[in-house]
Parts: C-alpha cells; structure tokens; sequence
C-alpha cells in the first residue's frame, strides 16, 4: 500500500478536535479537570489547534502512580488536553492502519475486542490438540521509541503528522526499570535508547497494535499456524503438531528481539489443549471455559467494598447495579452460572444498613442467567 499523506489538516481541525474532546471525556464528564475543559470548549480547542498549527503545542506533566491489583504496574495519566490531541491523533491514523493490521489482532479495534479474541481462541482449544501460549515482558515499559517512529514512517508521509506523534512518544513518562541487552548492544546502549509508552494512554493502545503488526504478519504468512489470536502482548498460537509450535517459538523470538522485546519464559510454552490453557483472564479447555481464581477472587473483594460503600451512602444503588453487570457480562462468556449464583446470589444491599448476603432475598434479577443483587425496601 501506499504511504498516506497531507493528513495535517484533519488532525489539527475544530471538527476533529471536538470529536477528540467528546471521546476523551466519556464517561469522565464529572470529573473536575474534564468538566472545566468542557465549560470552556471553544477557548480550548481553538487554542490547541492554534498550538499544533504553528508548533507551539507541548504535552504537559503526567501524574505517575503504582497500582498493585492484579499485578503492580505503574500508571501515567495525562492532563486532559493531551488526552483530546492524544484521541485527535488516533481518529486520523487509525482507518490508514486498519486495513494494514491482521485479522488476528483483537486489542483496541472496531468490530474485535477481548471476547472476539476468546472466540477465537476457545475454538483452537476445542479444534487442536496443542497451543503455544506467548506473553511479552513487560510490553508496554519495554517498546522501543526509535522503532516505533521508524515503523510509523513507513506509512505516514507527513510530517507534520509524524513530528506529533515524535512528541506525544517522546513526552511518555517514566516507565518501569527494565535493563535488556541485545545481539549488537554494548554497555551502554539499553540506557542510551528511549523505551516505554504509559499504560492507558488512547495513543498507547494504537501504537502497541502498531508496533507488533509485523510479528502478526510474519505469523500470518511464514508461520502458518491452525489458528492465530493476539490480544496486545498476549497470544496464542493453535496447530496440530508440538514439534511445529516449538519452531514457531523461535521464530517467534528472534523476532521479538528484532523489536528489542523479550518473550515471558515462564509464561510462553506449548500446552496440551486438554490441560487447560490461560488466555485474557480465561482458563479454556476443549469444550469449556472457565474464570481464572483471580478474576473471581477480585470480584469478590469488589462486591464487598461495593457493600460497605453503598451502606455508607458513597455508592448509589444504580452505580453498583452498573458495575456488577459489567462483571456479569464478562463472565457470561464462559460456564460461570454456577459461580454466577454462588457469588451475587441472594446478594442484598440497603442504605444504612450492614452489607450481608441475604439467601433467597431476591427483589431484582438481571437478564443474564444468574440471580441479581436485591435492595430492600
């Protein structure tokens, strides 16, 4: 395909701007960076489209913090305004990669998403006898910068454009330490290249789906497995023969460490199918899917500061109804009714009054097989 080009003037336009400002706030409109932003909308985005047109534009400061559930990670938010030109950049760059990107990336697209994935991968479990399951290393702490760039310029010709994107990169804040030599470095050169791109970010997730589109394409046309799933850093590879997921293994790290990206040893290695293989927080077995122990012991933990939020008057009936069916959702992808009504069955809550289990109190049930969560009257 061709390089697309003279894409400046729809990234820097009023009309992409508010479209940008209108994605970024969803679902964040009640917070106070998010609401003033949005009380002065037209002052806003004419002066950042008044900065991005004449070069003045700078992202701000992240706020840096560290979450531990499931795992520690540390997370960069930025300002809101960077967030608008972050999702600015993304609706124009977005429908020139599309159709450059496998079929078989699920993350962050129109039409995929977490459960297309699983589908896919379910089906490979109930179809094949073996799986290579594939976890990068700290993916996101590790993306190269001068690669990235490198690999958007071969199908970005503006510069304008790419010069953007060059200063949202180069703007990511700090990211995990993570020293990793490879074939041609010397002593100095993990510390001498720029890496890592902050978790969260709109721009984040495009440029991760970017960054791996060439293992995707390798896998597709030179590998050839039976089946194919990558959801970001996680995927799996279905065939019929052990012998020939070990080759891709190999394959599949040498060009990994092309991208300066090192494969999880404990966590990549072929499996039996019939033992059971994790995939996006899933366990799946030929003919069944099951929630891993975390997810459900989370939910939990969850449900319970749910409970002794809502009895303190911090959470309305309807929010907690909001998230328990997300929850719900989720998990009714798989064959969780049992667990379904073990965990919410008979779950009462009443303003005021100490959050219990109430069995068989059931005042309120939800379209999905499994009881709901009641409030007394």
């Amino acid at each position: 395909m061709k390089r697309a080009g003279n894409l400046w003037e729809e990234v820097s336009s009023f009309a992409n701007l508010l479209g940008a400002a209108e994605a970024a706030a969803a679902g964040k409109k009640n917070r106070p960076d998010v609401a003033w932003f949005l009380m002065e909308t037209e002052g806003e985005l004419l002066r950042l489209r008044r900065e991005l047109r004449d070069g003045s534009y700078t992202p701000g400061p992240y706020r840096t913090f560290a979450i531990v559930d499931p795992k520690p990670r540390l997370i960069s938010a930025a300002p809101f305004r960077d967030r608008v030109v972050h999702h600015a950049l993304t609706r124009v760059l977005e429908p020139v990669f599309e159709p450059r990107f496998s079929r078989h990336s699920f993350a962050c697209r129109k039409g995929m998403g977490s459960h297309a994935a699983l589908d896919v991968a379910r089906a490979g479990a109930a179809r094949f006898p073996y799986v290579l399951k594939c976890d990068v290393r700290k993916y996101f702490a590790t993306i190269d910068h001068a690669i990235l760039l490198e690999q958007l310029e071969r199908v970005i010709q503006c510069r304008p454009t790419l010069d953007l994107a060059a200063r949202i990169v180069g703007a990511s804040g700090p990211q995990e330490e993570y020293v990793r030599y490879f074939e041609g470095d010397d002593l100095f050169t993990p510390y001498a290249r720029r890496r890592g791109l902050p978790l969260g970010n709109q721009t984040s997730q495009f440029f991760a789906n970017v960054y791996l589109n060439g293992m995707d394409q390798m896998a597709d046309r030179e590998l050839r497995p039976r089946l194919y799933a990558r959801y970001v850093d996680d995927f799996v590879l279905f065939d019929d023969s052990k012998a020939r997921l070990g080759e891709m293994r190999a394959r599949l790290t040498d060009t990994l460490a092309g991208l300066r990206l090192e494969m999880h040893a404990g966590k990549s290695r072929v499996y039996r199918c019939a033992d059971g293989v994790t995939f996006l927080g899933w366990q799946l077995f030929p003919g069944r899917t099951r929630l891993i122990r975390g997810n459900v012991t989370r939910f939990g933990r969850r449900l319970r500061w749910m409970g002794r939020a809502h009895e303190r008057g911090e959470l309305t009936f309807g929010q907690v109804t909001e998230r328990v069916r997300a929850w719900i959702g989720h998990a009714a992808f798989g064959d969780t009714w049992v667990l379904r009504e073990r965990m919410l069955g008979g779950t009462a809550f009443q303003l005021g009054t100490p959050y219990k289990r109430a069995r068989g109190l059931v005042l309120e049930q939800y379209n999905e097989p499994a009881r709901g969560l009641s409030q007394p009257q």
